[in-house]
């Protein structure tokens, strides 16, 4: 039973695109410190929509949206507090745009006041904590899928945020680097969201897993992904189902 004060908190939330029927109606979702909330659904169920409210990249028809205890009303509001809440896009070209790795990871640092050095050295910290090091100067566009995706993550880490959403951080990697992803989130001291169709992924990274139904988040009950074996009448070998 949690008794503290939520570090993300949606009441009622309704969305819709343009001229489109709802993609979140009514929507509630609550996250405290140290939950870590796996969030599986068909594409197109409003998955990255849900995390893009949080950050105030979209903003609801209806409802409330709290951060930290505040009320997020307004552009300013969510100013302050997007140095607390580290999104990483589902594409990694959304997230990387200077010409070299270490410029890259040390642009958040010096947006939120950091000195040149501080920045640097944050930077530095973050890339050997996920394995980087010797990227400092390698140019972004240059890298692997795999190794963008790794580097976003470190642009994300070095704002030291409170929280992280992560979504579909597994799409394109290859089974090492999922590996090192798995090690590396479950190290981090840190809450976070994580949207993935990767079963696997979610038990070795998550606490609990939700789905999406009906523009609503279904938190009320766990779901509890089953591996089962049988034999069918073609084909010889038992199988397992996810």
């Amino acid at each position: 039973m949690h008794t503290h004060q939520p570090l993300i908190k949606l009441d009622g939330i309704c969305f819709s695109y343009p001229g489109g029927s709802p993609v979140l109606e009514d929507l509630s979702f609550t996250l405290f410190e140290n939950d870590r909330i796996g969030i599986v659904a068909p594409n197109g169920s409003g998955k990255t929509t849900f995390l893009h409210i949080i950050m105030g990249l979209l903003p609801p028809a209806a409802g409330s949206l709290e951060l930290f205890g505040r009320v997020m009303q307004n552009e300013k509001d969510f100013r302050d507090m997007r140095r607390q809440v580290g999104l990483l896009f589902q594409d990694a070209d959304d997230q990387l745009f200077s010409p070299t790795v270490l410029e890259d990871v040390a642009f958040g640092p010096l947006n939120m006041g950091k000195t040149k050095e501080e920045a640097i050295a944050l930077s530095r910290k973050t890339l050997a904590y996920l394995g980087l090091a010797e990227f400092e100067e390698k140019i972004t566009f240059k890298l692997s899928g795999g190794e963008k995706r790794l580097v976003a993550l470190a642009t994300v880490l070095a704002m030291e945020p409170r929280v992280l959403l992560l979504d579909e951080p597994t799409a394109g990697l290859d089974q090492d680097t999922k590996k090192r992803l798995i090690k590396i989130l479950s190290e981090l001291d840190l809450a976070y969201i994580l949207i993935s169709h990767e079963f696997d992924f979610l038990t070795a990274t998550t606490d609990h897993m939700y789905t999406m139904e009906s523009d609503k988040i279904l938190v009320d009950e766990e779901l509890h992904v089953h591996v089962h074996e049988h034999a069918h009448k073609v084909g010889a070998h038992p199988h397992r189902h996810v």
